[in-house]
Protein backbone atom coordinates (compact mmCIF):
# COMPACT_ATOMS: atom_id res chain seq x y z
CA UNK A 1 0.00 0.00 0.00
CA UNK A 2 1.11 3.56 -0.60
CA UNK A 3 1.50 4.49 3.10
CA UNK A 4 3.96 1.72 3.99
CA UNK A 5 6.70 4.22 3.13
CA UNK A 6 6.53 5.95 6.53
CA UNK A 7 7.22 3.43 9.32
CA UNK A 8 7.62 6.32 11.78
CA UNK A 9 3.84 6.49 11.93
CA UNK A 10 3.85 3.30 13.99
CA UNK A 11 5.29 5.23 16.90
CA UNK A 12 2.39 7.67 16.75
CA UNK A 13 -0.21 4.94 17.13
CA UNK A 14 -1.98 4.93 20.46
CA UNK A 15 -4.05 2.06 21.69
CA UNK A 16 -7.76 2.51 21.60
CA UNK A 17 -8.95 4.48 24.61
CA UNK A 18 -5.59 6.20 25.28
CA UNK A 19 -5.60 9.96 24.95
CA UNK A 20 -3.12 12.80 25.06
CA UNK A 21 -3.27 15.15 28.08
CA UNK A 22 -5.89 17.81 27.68
CA UNK A 23 -4.65 21.39 27.32
CA UNK A 24 -6.33 24.18 29.18
CA UNK A 25 -8.15 26.49 26.77
CA UNK A 26 -7.51 30.21 26.94
CA UNK A 27 -10.74 32.14 27.47
CA UNK A 28 -11.62 34.45 24.57
CA UNK A 29 -12.22 38.14 25.15
CA UNK A 30 -15.84 39.26 24.93
CA UNK A 31 -14.93 41.56 22.03
CA UNK A 32 -13.80 38.54 20.02
CA UNK A 33 -16.86 36.50 21.08
CA UNK A 34 -19.13 39.30 19.86
CA UNK A 35 -17.18 39.41 16.59
CA UNK A 36 -17.82 35.64 16.14
CA UNK A 37 -21.56 36.15 16.51
CA UNK A 38 -21.54 39.21 14.21
CA UNK A 39 -19.68 37.41 11.43
CA UNK A 40 -21.91 34.34 11.71
CA UNK A 41 -25.34 35.90 12.28
CA UNK A 42 -25.03 39.21 10.43
CA UNK A 43 -22.40 38.58 7.74
CA UNK A 44 -23.26 34.92 7.10
CA UNK A 45 -19.65 33.72 7.25
CA UNK A 46 -18.86 30.02 7.69
CA UNK A 47 -17.20 28.68 10.84
CA UNK A 48 -13.92 28.08 9.01
CA UNK A 49 -13.90 31.61 7.60
CA UNK A 50 -14.61 33.03 11.06
CA UNK A 51 -11.83 30.91 12.54
CA UNK A 52 -9.33 32.30 10.03
CA UNK A 53 -10.52 35.86 10.52
CA UNK A 54 -10.42 35.68 14.33
CA UNK A 55 -7.34 33.40 14.41
CA UNK A 56 -9.01 30.63 16.37
CA UNK A 57 -9.98 27.07 15.52
CA UNK A 58 -13.26 26.56 13.71
CA UNK A 59 -14.26 24.05 16.41
CA UNK A 60 -14.16 26.90 18.95
CA UNK A 61 -16.41 28.94 16.66
CA UNK A 62 -18.85 26.03 16.38
CA UNK A 63 -18.80 25.66 20.17
CA UNK A 64 -19.84 29.29 20.73
CA UNK A 65 -22.50 29.13 18.02
CA UNK A 66 -23.86 25.93 19.60
CA UNK A 67 -24.04 27.64 23.00
CA UNK A 68 -25.89 30.62 21.53
CA UNK A 69 -28.38 28.26 19.88
CA UNK A 70 -28.93 26.40 23.15
CA UNK A 71 -29.52 29.71 24.93
CA UNK A 72 -31.89 30.89 22.14
CA UNK A 73 -29.82 34.00 21.45
CA UNK A 74 -30.05 35.96 18.20
CA UNK A 75 -27.76 38.81 17.17
CA UNK A 76 -30.17 41.53 18.30
CA UNK A 77 -30.31 40.07 21.82
CA UNK A 78 -26.53 39.68 21.92
CA UNK A 79 -25.96 43.24 20.74
CA UNK A 80 -28.14 44.73 23.50
CA UNK A 81 -26.71 42.47 26.24
CA UNK A 82 -23.78 43.63 28.38
CA UNK A 83 -20.58 41.59 28.56
CA UNK A 84 -21.09 40.19 32.07
CA UNK A 85 -24.56 38.75 31.42
CA UNK A 86 -23.53 37.34 28.03
CA UNK A 87 -20.47 35.65 29.55
CA UNK A 88 -22.56 34.03 32.32
CA UNK A 89 -25.14 32.72 29.83
CA UNK A 90 -22.49 31.18 27.58
CA UNK A 91 -20.74 29.57 30.53
CA UNK A 92 -23.99 28.15 31.90
CA UNK A 93 -24.91 26.40 28.65
CA UNK A 94 -21.33 25.29 27.89
CA UNK A 95 -20.37 23.33 31.00
CA UNK A 96 -20.36 19.92 29.33
CA UNK A 97 -16.94 18.40 28.76
CA UNK A 98 -15.71 17.96 25.21
CA UNK A 99 -14.31 14.47 24.50
CA UNK A 100 -10.59 14.36 23.77
CA UNK A 101 -9.25 13.19 20.43
CA UNK A 102 -6.72 10.38 20.02
CA UNK A 103 -3.58 10.76 17.88
CA UNK A 104 -3.69 8.93 14.56
CA UNK A 105 -0.85 7.98 12.19
CA UNK A 106 0.24 10.93 10.07
CA UNK A 107 0.44 10.35 6.29
CA UNK A 108 3.55 11.05 4.26
CA UNK A 109 2.55 14.45 2.90
CA UNK A 110 5.45 14.68 0.48
CA UNK A 111 4.25 11.49 -1.21
CA UNK A 112 0.67 12.79 -1.22
CA UNK A 113 1.82 16.06 -2.79
CA UNK A 114 3.68 14.28 -5.59
CA UNK A 115 0.77 11.93 -6.26
CA UNK A 116 -1.60 14.87 -6.64
CA UNK A 117 0.40 16.07 -9.64
CA UNK A 118 -0.65 12.96 -11.54
CA UNK A 119 -3.68 13.07 -13.77
CA UNK A 120 -7.07 12.31 -12.18
CA UNK A 121 -5.55 11.81 -8.69
CA UNK A 122 -7.49 13.65 -5.98
CA UNK A 123 -7.19 14.12 -2.23
CA UNK A 124 -10.36 12.11 -1.78
CA UNK A 125 -8.80 9.11 -3.56
CA UNK A 126 -5.60 9.35 -1.49
CA UNK A 127 -7.63 9.57 1.70
CA UNK A 128 -9.57 6.42 0.80
CA UNK A 129 -6.27 4.59 0.26
CA UNK A 130 -5.06 5.91 3.62
CA UNK A 131 -8.23 4.65 5.33
CA UNK A 132 -7.77 1.23 3.77
CA UNK A 133 -4.35 1.08 5.41
CA UNK A 134 -5.47 2.66 8.72
CA UNK A 135 -9.21 2.16 9.34
CA UNK A 136 -8.95 4.09 12.64
CA UNK A 137 -7.08 7.02 11.02
CA UNK A 138 -8.14 10.57 10.30
CA UNK A 139 -11.43 11.30 8.61
CA UNK A 140 -11.49 13.13 5.27
CA UNK A 141 -11.95 16.65 6.69
CA UNK A 142 -8.96 16.34 9.04
CA UNK A 143 -6.88 14.61 6.38
CA UNK A 144 -7.41 17.49 3.95
CA UNK A 145 -6.92 20.14 6.64
CA UNK A 146 -3.54 18.70 7.66
CA UNK A 147 -2.48 18.57 4.02
CA UNK A 148 -3.38 22.23 3.53
CA UNK A 149 -1.34 23.16 6.60
CA UNK A 150 1.64 21.16 5.33
CA UNK A 151 1.38 22.71 1.88
CA UNK A 152 1.62 26.25 3.29
CA UNK A 153 5.14 25.46 4.46
CA UNK A 154 6.38 24.92 0.90
CA UNK A 155 6.60 28.69 0.17
CA UNK A 156 5.12 28.18 -3.27
CA UNK A 157 4.02 31.38 -4.99
CA UNK A 158 0.70 30.85 -6.67
CA UNK A 159 -1.75 33.03 -8.53
CA UNK A 160 -4.51 34.10 -6.15
CA UNK A 161 -8.09 33.80 -7.35
CA UNK A 162 -10.31 36.68 -6.21
CA UNK A 163 -14.07 36.30 -6.17
CA UNK A 164 -16.32 39.15 -7.25
CA UNK A 165 -16.95 41.72 -4.52
CA UNK A 166 -14.97 39.73 -1.98
CA UNK A 167 -11.84 41.78 -1.19
CA UNK A 168 -10.72 45.39 -1.23
CA UNK A 169 -6.96 45.96 -0.80
CA UNK A 170 -5.84 49.29 0.69
CA UNK A 171 -2.46 50.92 1.26
CA UNK A 172 -0.56 54.21 1.07
CA UNK A 173 1.79 54.95 -1.82
CA UNK A 174 5.45 55.37 -1.02
CA UNK A 175 5.65 58.61 -3.02
CA UNK A 176 4.06 61.88 -1.90
CA UNK A 177 3.05 65.11 -3.67
CA UNK A 178 4.09 68.52 -2.26
CA UNK A 179 1.45 71.20 -1.63
CA UNK A 180 2.57 74.81 -1.27
CA UNK A 181 0.98 77.40 1.00
CA UNK A 182 0.15 80.55 -1.02
CA UNK A 183 0.80 82.86 1.94
CA UNK A 184 3.92 81.47 3.61
CA UNK A 185 5.37 79.59 0.66
CA UNK A 186 6.00 76.54 2.84
CA UNK A 187 5.27 73.06 1.48
CA UNK A 188 4.02 69.86 3.06
CA UNK A 189 3.83 66.39 1.53
CA UNK A 190 0.35 64.97 0.88
CA UNK A 191 -0.07 61.21 1.40
CA UNK A 192 -1.67 59.15 -1.40
CA UNK A 193 -4.25 56.51 -0.38
CA UNK A 194 -4.93 53.67 -2.84
CA UNK A 195 -7.77 51.10 -2.82
CA UNK A 196 -8.11 48.25 -5.33
CA UNK A 197 -10.90 45.69 -5.79
CA UNK A 198 -9.61 42.14 -6.18
CA UNK A 199 -11.64 40.79 -9.11
CA UNK A 200 -11.71 43.80 -11.47
CA UNK A 201 -8.63 45.79 -10.33
CA UNK A 202 -10.91 48.85 -10.24
CA UNK A 203 -8.80 51.50 -8.52
CA UNK A 204 -9.46 54.48 -6.25
CA UNK A 205 -6.91 57.04 -5.09
CA UNK A 206 -7.00 60.27 -3.09
CA UNK A 207 -4.63 62.61 -1.28
CA UNK A 208 -4.81 63.27 2.48
CA UNK A 209 -2.90 65.48 4.89
CA UNK A 210 -1.23 62.62 6.77
CA UNK A 211 -1.56 58.95 7.67
CA UNK A 212 -3.33 59.34 11.02
CA UNK A 213 -6.44 57.39 12.02
CA UNK A 214 -8.87 60.13 10.94
CA UNK A 215 -7.37 60.42 7.44
CA UNK A 216 -7.16 56.62 7.13
CA UNK A 217 -10.83 56.04 7.98
CA UNK A 218 -12.08 59.00 5.93
CA UNK A 219 -10.24 57.61 2.90
CA UNK A 220 -12.03 54.26 3.40
CA UNK A 221 -15.39 56.04 3.58
CA UNK A 222 -14.64 57.91 0.33
CA UNK A 223 -13.51 54.65 -1.32
CA UNK A 224 -16.78 52.90 -0.41
CA UNK A 225 -18.68 55.87 -1.83
CA UNK A 226 -16.59 55.75 -5.03
CA UNK A 227 -17.22 52.00 -5.46
CA UNK A 228 -20.90 52.47 -4.53
CA UNK A 229 -20.64 49.48 -2.21
CA UNK A 230 -18.44 47.67 0.26
CA UNK A 231 -16.32 44.57 -0.16
CA UNK A 232 -16.87 41.63 2.17
CA UNK A 233 -13.20 41.69 3.25
CA UNK A 234 -10.84 44.67 3.59
CA UNK A 235 -7.11 43.85 3.50
CA UNK A 236 -4.92 46.66 4.89
CA UNK A 237 -1.25 46.86 5.79
CA UNK A 238 -0.18 46.89 9.46
CA UNK A 239 0.05 50.67 9.86
CA UNK A 240 -0.68 52.17 13.28
CA UNK A 241 -3.77 54.04 12.08
CA UNK A 242 -5.59 50.74 11.48
CA UNK A 243 -3.82 47.98 13.39
CA UNK A 244 -3.06 48.73 17.03
CA UNK A 245 -0.82 45.70 17.61
CA UNK A 246 0.36 43.65 14.61
CA UNK A 247 0.50 39.92 15.24
CA UNK A 248 0.76 36.90 12.97
CA UNK A 249 -1.95 35.00 14.85
CA UNK A 250 -4.10 37.63 16.58
CA UNK A 251 -3.66 41.24 15.38
CA UNK A 252 -5.42 43.88 17.47
CA UNK A 253 -7.47 46.23 15.29
CA UNK A 254 -7.93 49.88 16.18
CA UNK A 255 -11.37 50.21 17.78
CA UNK A 256 -12.48 53.11 15.58
CA UNK A 257 -11.38 51.16 12.50
CA UNK A 258 -13.34 48.13 13.73
CA UNK A 259 -16.41 50.33 14.29
CA UNK A 260 -16.17 51.50 10.69
CA UNK A 261 -15.93 47.88 9.48
CA UNK A 262 -19.01 46.94 11.51
CA UNK A 263 -20.93 49.91 10.09
CA UNK A 264 -20.21 48.83 6.49
CA UNK A 265 -20.51 45.07 7.17
CA UNK A 266 -16.95 44.31 6.09
CA UNK A 267 -14.27 42.22 7.79
CA UNK A 268 -10.75 43.52 8.46
CA UNK A 269 -8.05 40.92 7.69
CA UNK A 270 -4.63 42.63 7.79
CA UNK A 271 -1.79 41.26 5.72
CA UNK A 272 0.92 39.39 7.59
CA UNK A 273 3.95 41.40 8.62
CA UNK A 274 6.63 41.40 5.90
CA UNK A 275 4.39 39.32 3.61
CA UNK A 276 3.68 41.65 0.65
CA UNK A 277 2.18 38.77 -1.35
CA UNK A 278 -0.83 38.85 0.99
CA UNK A 279 -1.75 42.22 -0.53
CA UNK A 280 -0.24 41.87 -3.98
CA UNK A 281 -3.22 43.71 -5.51
CA UNK A 282 -2.50 46.76 -3.35
CA UNK A 283 1.22 46.63 -4.18
CA UNK A 284 0.51 46.52 -7.92
CA UNK A 285 -2.26 49.13 -7.59
CA UNK A 286 0.13 51.51 -5.80
CA UNK A 287 2.73 50.96 -8.51
CA UNK A 288 0.21 51.72 -11.27
CA UNK A 289 -1.05 54.87 -9.49
CA UNK A 290 2.54 56.08 -9.04
CA UNK A 291 3.31 55.54 -12.73
CA UNK A 292 0.10 56.76 -14.36
CA UNK A 293 -1.04 59.46 -11.90
CA UNK A 294 1.73 60.70 -9.63
CA UNK A 295 4.33 60.74 -12.40
CA UNK A 296 1.96 62.78 -14.60
CA UNK A 297 1.62 65.38 -11.81
CA UNK A 298 5.33 65.68 -11.03
CA UNK A 299 5.79 69.04 -12.78
CA UNK A 300 2.61 70.68 -11.48
CA UNK A 301 2.38 72.93 -8.41
CA UNK A 302 -0.63 72.56 -6.11
CA UNK A 303 -1.79 75.08 -3.52
CA UNK A 304 -4.54 73.09 -1.77
CA UNK A 305 -5.58 69.53 -1.05
CA UNK A 306 -8.85 70.03 -2.95
CA UNK A 307 -6.95 71.14 -6.06
CA UNK A 308 -4.69 68.08 -5.87
CA UNK A 309 -7.58 65.64 -5.41
CA UNK A 310 -9.42 67.16 -8.36
CA UNK A 311 -6.38 66.49 -10.58
CA UNK A 312 -6.06 62.94 -9.21
CA UNK A 313 -9.71 62.16 -9.95
CA UNK A 314 -9.33 63.29 -13.58
CA UNK A 315 -6.33 61.00 -14.13
CA UNK A 316 -7.99 58.20 -12.15
CA UNK A 317 -10.99 58.19 -14.49
CA UNK A 318 -8.61 57.88 -17.44
CA UNK A 319 -6.71 55.03 -15.73
CA UNK A 320 -9.88 53.00 -15.03
CA UNK A 321 -11.00 53.43 -18.67
CA UNK A 322 -7.64 52.43 -20.11
CA UNK A 323 -8.00 49.22 -22.18
CA UNK A 324 -6.25 46.06 -20.98
CA UNK A 325 -3.36 44.88 -23.14
CA UNK A 326 -4.09 41.14 -23.06
CA UNK A 327 -7.74 41.05 -22.03
CA UNK A 328 -10.91 42.55 -23.37
CA UNK A 329 -12.37 45.65 -21.75
CA UNK A 330 -11.00 47.91 -19.02
CA UNK A 331 -11.13 48.19 -15.25
CA UNK A 332 -14.40 50.11 -15.35
CA UNK A 333 -16.18 47.65 -17.65
CA UNK A 334 -15.05 44.63 -15.61
CA UNK A 335 -16.08 46.42 -12.40
CA UNK A 336 -19.57 47.13 -13.70
CA UNK A 337 -19.95 43.56 -14.92
CA UNK A 338 -18.37 41.55 -12.07
CA UNK A 339 -17.54 43.47 -8.92
CA UNK A 340 -20.28 46.07 -8.58
CA UNK A 341 -23.26 43.63 -8.55
CA UNK A 342 -21.54 41.57 -5.83
CA UNK A 343 -20.61 44.45 -3.49
CA UNK A 344 -22.41 44.92 -0.18
CA UNK A 345 -24.99 47.74 -0.26
CA UNK A 346 -23.96 50.93 1.50
CA UNK A 347 -25.79 51.87 4.73
CA UNK A 348 -28.25 54.75 4.61
CA UNK A 349 -25.87 57.06 6.46
CA UNK A 350 -22.08 57.16 6.05
CA UNK A 351 -19.95 56.23 9.03
CA UNK A 352 -19.38 59.10 11.44
CA UNK A 353 -15.77 59.18 12.56
CA UNK A 354 -15.34 58.37 16.24
CA UNK A 355 -12.54 57.88 18.73
CA UNK A 356 -12.47 55.76 21.88
CA UNK A 357 -10.85 56.34 25.24
CA UNK A 358 -11.03 54.79 28.70
CA UNK A 359 -11.81 57.07 31.64
CA UNK A 360 -12.28 56.87 35.41
CA UNK A 361 -15.32 58.41 37.14
CA UNK A 362 -14.38 61.19 39.56
CA UNK A 363 -15.87 61.57 43.03
CA UNK A 364 -18.19 64.31 41.69
CA UNK A 365 -19.72 61.73 39.23
CA UNK A 366 -18.18 63.47 36.20
CA UNK A 367 -15.62 62.19 33.69
CA UNK A 368 -12.93 64.23 31.95
CA UNK A 369 -13.02 64.15 28.13
CA UNK A 370 -10.56 66.56 26.51
CA UNK A 371 -10.78 68.96 29.45
CA UNK A 372 -14.60 69.09 29.56
CA UNK A 373 -16.55 67.31 32.31
CA UNK A 374 -19.57 65.12 31.51
CA UNK A 375 -21.87 63.60 34.12
CA UNK A 376 -22.66 59.91 34.60
CA UNK A 377 -25.11 58.29 37.05
CA UNK A 378 -23.77 59.09 40.52
CA UNK A 379 -23.85 55.38 41.48
CA UNK A 380 -20.76 54.88 39.29
CA UNK A 381 -18.48 57.23 41.26
CA UNK A 382 -16.60 54.24 42.70
CA UNK A 383 -13.63 54.66 40.37
CA UNK A 384 -14.75 52.01 37.87
CA UNK A 385 -13.37 52.44 34.31
CA UNK A 386 -15.76 53.38 31.51
CA UNK A 387 -15.42 53.44 27.72
CA UNK A 388 -16.17 56.71 25.94
CA UNK A 389 -16.98 57.03 22.22
CA UNK A 390 -16.41 60.54 20.90
CA UNK A 391 -17.91 61.72 17.61
CA UNK A 392 -18.09 65.20 16.11
CA UNK A 393 -21.41 65.90 17.86
CA UNK A 394 -22.01 63.26 20.54
CA UNK A 395 -20.18 61.86 23.58
CA UNK A 396 -21.39 58.31 24.40
CA UNK A 397 -20.40 56.55 27.63
CA UNK A 398 -20.42 52.73 27.92
CA UNK A 399 -20.04 50.23 30.73
CA UNK A 400 -19.60 46.57 29.73
CA UNK A 401 -20.66 47.43 26.17
CA UNK A 402 -23.91 49.01 27.41
CA UNK A 403 -24.54 52.72 26.89
CA UNK A 404 -25.26 54.44 30.19
CA UNK A 405 -25.13 58.12 29.18
CA UNK A 406 -24.80 60.43 26.19
CA UNK A 407 -24.12 64.17 25.90
CA UNK A 408 -23.89 66.75 23.17
CA UNK A 409 -20.20 67.38 22.62
CA UNK A 410 -18.84 70.57 24.16
CA UNK A 411 -15.20 71.54 23.55
CA UNK A 412 -15.15 74.33 26.15
CA UNK A 413 -12.48 73.23 28.61
CA UNK A 414 -13.09 73.52 32.32
CA UNK A 415 -16.87 73.53 31.96
CA UNK A 416 -19.46 70.91 33.02
CA UNK A 417 -22.25 69.14 31.14
CA UNK A 418 -24.57 67.72 33.79
CA UNK A 419 -27.82 65.81 33.35
CA UNK A 420 -30.18 66.40 36.25
CA UNK A 421 -31.12 62.70 36.53
CA UNK A 422 -27.45 61.84 37.16
CA UNK A 423 -27.26 63.98 40.31
CA UNK A 424 -27.81 62.39 43.74
CA UNK A 425 -30.78 63.57 45.75
CA UNK A 426 -28.46 64.99 48.32
CA UNK A 427 -24.73 65.69 48.18
CA UNK A 428 -23.03 64.11 51.20
CA UNK A 429 -20.14 66.55 51.14
CA UNK A 430 -22.27 69.70 50.77
CA UNK A 431 -25.42 68.48 52.49
CA UNK A 432 -25.75 71.53 54.78
CA UNK A 433 -24.55 74.09 52.24
CA UNK A 434 -26.55 76.32 49.93
CA UNK A 435 -25.49 79.08 47.50
CA UNK A 436 -26.86 81.83 49.76
CA UNK A 437 -24.91 80.49 52.73
CA UNK A 438 -21.64 80.39 50.77
CA UNK A 439 -22.22 83.98 49.53
CA UNK A 440 -22.92 85.14 53.07
CA UNK A 441 -19.76 83.43 54.33
CA UNK A 442 -17.73 85.01 51.53
CA UNK A 443 -19.17 88.41 52.50
CA UNK A 444 -17.39 88.21 55.85
CA UNK A 445 -14.13 88.70 53.93
CA UNK A 446 -15.48 91.55 51.83
CA UNK A 447 -18.19 92.58 49.40
CA UNK A 448 -16.03 91.93 46.33
CA UNK A 449 -15.35 88.39 47.54
CA UNK A 450 -19.10 87.77 47.83
CA UNK A 451 -19.71 89.29 44.38
CA UNK A 452 -17.04 87.09 42.76
CA UNK A 453 -18.38 83.95 44.45
CA UNK A 454 -21.85 84.78 43.19
CA UNK A 455 -20.58 85.33 39.64
CA UNK A 456 -18.83 81.95 39.67
CA UNK A 457 -21.96 80.05 40.77
CA UNK A 458 -24.17 81.90 38.29
CA UNK A 459 -21.83 80.91 35.44
CA UNK A 460 -22.51 77.20 36.08
CA UNK A 461 -25.57 75.26 34.99
CA UNK A 462 -25.93 74.10 38.59
CA UNK A 463 -24.55 76.17 41.51
CA UNK A 464 -23.09 72.99 43.07
CA UNK A 465 -20.57 72.84 40.22
CA UNK A 466 -19.02 76.09 41.49
CA UNK A 467 -18.80 75.07 45.16
CA UNK A 468 -15.25 73.78 44.86
CA UNK A 469 -13.89 76.98 43.28
CA UNK A 470 -15.79 79.21 45.74
CA UNK A 471 -14.51 77.31 48.78
CA UNK A 472 -10.99 77.58 47.40
CA UNK A 473 -11.29 81.39 47.08
CA UNK A 474 -12.63 81.76 50.64
CA UNK A 475 -9.78 79.63 52.03
CA UNK A 476 -7.22 81.91 50.37
CA UNK A 477 -8.15 84.40 53.10
CA UNK A 478 -6.51 82.10 55.65
CA UNK A 479 -3.22 82.02 53.75
CA UNK A 480 -3.35 85.75 52.99
CA UNK A 481 -5.46 88.26 54.97
CA UNK A 482 -9.02 89.34 54.19
CA UNK A 483 -7.91 92.79 53.00
CA UNK A 484 -5.63 91.31 50.31
CA UNK A 485 -8.31 88.80 49.31
CA UNK A 486 -10.86 91.60 48.94
CA UNK A 487 -8.48 93.60 46.73
CA UNK A 488 -7.64 90.51 44.64
CA UNK A 489 -11.32 89.72 44.07
CA UNK A 490 -12.00 93.33 43.04
CA UNK A 491 -9.21 93.13 40.45
CA UNK A 492 -10.46 89.70 39.25
CA UNK A 493 -13.98 91.10 38.70
CA UNK A 494 -12.68 94.08 36.78
CA UNK A 495 -10.43 92.02 34.46
CA UNK A 496 -13.04 89.26 34.02
CA UNK A 497 -11.00 86.59 35.81
CA UNK A 498 -13.92 84.78 37.45
CA UNK A 499 -12.02 81.74 38.69
CA UNK A 500 -10.05 80.42 41.63
CA UNK A 501 -6.84 80.27 39.59
CA UNK A 502 -7.12 83.93 38.62
CA UNK A 503 -7.49 85.07 42.25
CA UNK A 504 -4.65 82.83 43.39
CA UNK A 505 -2.36 84.18 40.64
CA UNK A 506 -3.15 87.78 41.61
CA UNK A 507 -2.24 87.07 45.25
CA UNK A 508 0.91 85.09 44.42
CA UNK A 509 2.25 87.89 42.18
CA UNK A 510 1.22 90.68 44.57
CA UNK A 511 -0.94 92.44 41.99
CA UNK A 512 -3.59 93.07 44.64
CA UNK A 513 -1.21 95.55 46.31
CA UNK A 514 -0.78 97.58 43.14
CA UNK A 515 -3.26 100.22 41.98
CA UNK A 516 -5.52 99.39 39.07
CA UNK A 517 -4.58 101.04 35.76
CA UNK A 518 -6.81 103.93 34.78
CA UNK A 519 -8.14 101.98 31.80
CA UNK A 520 -9.36 99.16 34.08
CA UNK A 521 -10.85 101.22 36.91
CA UNK A 522 -14.54 100.81 37.31
CA UNK A 523 -16.55 103.40 39.18
CA UNK A 524 -19.31 100.96 39.97
CA UNK A 525 -18.97 97.19 39.55
CA UNK A 526 -22.65 96.60 40.24
CA UNK A 527 -24.29 95.21 37.12
CA UNK A 528 -27.24 93.05 35.99
CA UNK A 529 -25.40 89.77 36.53
CA UNK A 530 -25.04 90.42 40.29
CA UNK A 531 -28.50 89.62 41.63
CA UNK A 532 -27.74 89.27 45.32
CA UNK A 533 -27.93 86.32 47.67
CA UNK A 534 -31.75 86.38 47.72
CA UNK A 535 -31.67 85.09 44.13
CA UNK A 536 -30.75 81.60 45.42
CA UNK A 537 -33.38 81.41 48.18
Amino acid sequence: MIFKRYPFCQFLLISKGDFMPRKRKKELSMQKVREIFRLAMQCGRSSRDIGKICHISHSTVLDYLKRSKQADLDYEKIRLMNDQILREILKRVGTQDVPLKPIYPMPDWEYVHQELKKKNVTLQLLWEEYKDEHPDGYQSSQFMEYYRRWKKKLRISMRQVHNAGEKMFVDYAGHTIPIRDRVTGKTFNAQIFVAVLGASNYTYAEASLNQDSESWINSHINAYKFFDGGAKVTVPDNLKAGIKKPCLYEPEINRSYQDMATHYGTVIIPARVRKPKDKAKAEVGVQIVERWILASLRNRTFFSLHELNKAIQELLARLNRKQFQKLEGCRLSVFEKIDHPALLPLPQEPYELSSWKRVIVNIDYHIDVNGHYYSVPHELRNGSPLDVRCTRKIIEIFQNNKRIASHLRDDNTGRHSTIKEHMPKSHQRYLDWSPSRIIKWAGTSGQHVADLVQLIMESRCYPEQGYRACMGIIRLGKRYNDQRLEAACRRAIVIGGHSYRSVRSILEKGLDQQPLPASLKSKNITHDNIRGENYFN
